[in-house]
């Protein structure tokens, strides 16, 4: 068990950490601000799936042919599970430090501290890998450079982060039902046009050099989990957004199950009728949606669609910088850093947001823009199943000591959800690429080393997971 603290246990930790002064002080907390609508908007946009569907489902396209809509199904099934173990943790620890804050609680500070790295890679990569897609869809109206374009958009974003988050709900849920709109137009076409059965779905082939057409193993499957995972990977949003979700003990299951059945249907839907859709193997395994869009219906369409998505995607971008920053702010409350850069996380700006944890993901997130696709793809999937994997854990330790009779939203099938979703979480692991296991596990070491050189020796005064106080 950690070293878990109340508020008010946080503010007698920090009166003795850091000076006389601060005795009267209550660590900072966000204010409860939205509902299950405003939370479910914000999350849904997080999870962008029509910004995922146009970016990150091509390059599975490309790798797995007529298997990706069976991979994706298996992963959103997977997901059920994952969800379901967000939402009792997320009501059971209801912190903007999401995963790190839930895991420390229930399985000890240094698994909360690796999963609070691995969550970091995650919020830090995904928003560049979704923002570097907006250069394709603005080419209807302008050719752009795709990295500076992503690096333009994560810039955008960050600056609509340090806004009220009540404003950016209204925002996001606008654009969302723009991506939405795209979504089911690009199913409706594809239904309309289709070319093959539904048999084509589990036909697993996937178009070869030359012309040829190559047959997809189930191991090839296994590994584009890790991916297929990723896809509907922003429903645990919610558990960043408890602490200004009003009832939260209720309200965080309710967005996460709803944000993973919702983004579900929205992402897979579209998939299925794109692969029925797709002229030719080599027409599906190219991934241009743009074009087949075209194909289907006429140029307007296109570009309307087109629009649509950059529109998504930007505002993916807004949810993301929001989402990352809590993680941030919530991380120097709970002293994970030297004195100096946890009161700069902690800042408030006018607007109620932590603004310098914000320009701290946002800017770092335009530089990586500049990194190569497929390393920024490997390592979020490899970082996104660790991350899981550790929640599963978290899970199954979910029910001891005092944490049994504390009123939370409890799984159906405990104990046997998170040891099945450990099992398959750990074999899809060693499925991935040795190069992106070695980044991750390089990060990994490298986190280790601090804990045990720099926060192990302080633990009475560093990494001190403080649980904020109910309304």
């Amino acid at each position: 068990m950690t070293d878990t603290l109340s508020t008010a246990g946080a503010a007698v930790s920090k009166a003795t950490s850091d000076s006389p002064q601060s005795q009267s002080k209550n660590p900072q907390q966000l204010k409860r601000s939205i509902g299950i609508v405003g939370g479910t908007l914000l999350t849904l946009s997080c999870v962008t799936p029509a910004s995922t569907l146009f970016v990150v489902v091509p390059d599975l396209f490309g790798s797995l042919g007529t298997a990706t809509a069976l991979t994706i199904a298996i992963g959103s099934v997977l997901c059920i599970a994952v969800a379901f173990c967000y939402s009792e943790l997320g009501t059971l620890i209801p912190s903007a430090g999401g995963e790190y804050a839930m895991v420390s609680t229930l399985a000890g500070r240094l698994a909360g501290w690796l999963v609070f790295v691995l969550s970091l890679l995650v919020v830090m990569i995904v928003p560049p890998v979704i923002a570097m897609g907006t250069a394709d869809y603005l080419a209807p109206i302008a050719h752009l450079n795709p990295s500076m374009t992503g690096a333009g958009v994560m810039l955008l974003a960050t600056l609509a982060g340090l806004l009220d988050l009540r404003a950016n709900a209204w925002i996001t849920g606008i654009f969302l039902v723009l991506e939405v709109i795209a979504a089911g137009v690009v199913a409706l076409l594809g239904f309309t046009h289709s070319q093959r059965g539904i048999g084509s779905l589990t036909s697993m082939q996937v178009a070869g050099p030359h012309g040829h057409t190559d047959t997809v193993t189930a191991m090839l499957v296994v590994s584009g989990l890790a991916i297929a995972l990723f896809v509907t990977q922003g429903f645990s949003t919610a558990v960043y957004l408890s602490e200004e979700l009003e009832n939260p003990r209720r309200n965080v299951a309710r967005t996460v199950l709803a944000t993973l059945a919702i983004s579900t249907v929205i992402i897979l839907v579209p998939v299925v009728a794109i692969t029925m859709g797709a002229s030719d193997l080599s027409t599906l395994t190219g991934g241009d949606i743009s074009t087949m869009v075209t194909a289907w219906s006429n140029s307007a369409v296109g570009t309307f669609v087109s629009l649509c998505v950059a529109l998504a995607i930007i505002n993916a971008g807004i949810v993301m910088v929001i989402q990352n920053s809590r993680v941030l702010f919530a991380s120097s409350r709970d002293k994970a850093w030297p004195q100096p850069v946890n009161t700069l996380f902690s800042k408030f700006g006018r607007f109620g947001s932590p603004w310098v944890a914000t320009l701290a993901v946002g800017i770092p997130g335009a530089i990586l823009c500049f990194v190569n696709l497929d390393t920024l793809y490997g390592v979020t999937g490899v970082s996104v199943t660790g991350m899981y994997l550790l929640v599963a854990v978290a899970a199954l330790l979910s029910r001891r000591g005092h944490h049994r009779h504390t009123h939370a939203w409890r799984m159906p099938l405990w104990p046997a959800m998170p040891i099945l979703l450990i099992a398959v979480l750990a074999y899809i692991l060693t499925q991935q690429e040795t190069t992106y296991l070695l980044w991750t596990g390089g990060i990994v070491t490298a986190a280790t080393l601090y804990w045990a050189l720099y926060l192990r020796p302080r633990k009475e005064i560093r990494w001190l997971i403080s649980l904020p106080e109910e309304d």
